[in-house]
């Protein structure tokens, strides 16, 4: 099953609590949850490309399945990590005491971020995004 399109964020759980957690502050805050970003999704056998355009900002990320690497944030800090794959649908990494998952299920993707931080309640986002289809 391969990733690879173009995902326009549907829907979100949680997302301000979430980002208070993370330390963002509510301006910032208020102008992300009403922003419809799109992830671009290029698969290459374990190869990954990750584009997500939000409103002007563009947040690129490149990885290999099993192999570490640096990854952006959604704070905009750089952390190192390894991505893995479970199955042939699910890419699950672990970096800065989030834990975060991107399940692919026909043409949508489900993108969960946990935290790992105890102190911080555990909180949970989940995002999905659908295919785009550009004719």
């Amino acid at each position: 099953m391969s990733f690879t399109g173009k995902y326009e964020l549907q829907s979100h759980e949680n997302f301000e609590p979430f980002m208070k957690a993370l330390g963002l502050p509510d301006d910032q805050i208020q102008k992300g949850k009403d922003i419809k970003s799109v992830s671009e999704i290029v698969q290459n056998g374990n190869k990954f490309k990750i584009t997500v355009t939000t409103g002007s900002k563009v947040m690129v990320n490149e990885f290999t399945i099993g192999e570490e690497c640096e990854i952006e944030t959604l704070t905009g800090e750089k952390a190192k990590c390894i991505v893995n794959m479970e199955g042939n649908n699910k890419l699950v990494a672990n970096l800065k005491g989030l834990k975060s998952v991107t399940e692919l299920n026909g043409d949508t993707i489900i993108h969960m971020t946990r935290e790992h931080v105890s102190s911080r309640n555990g909180s949970i986002c989940l995002r999905v995004r659908a295919a785009v289809w550009i004719l």
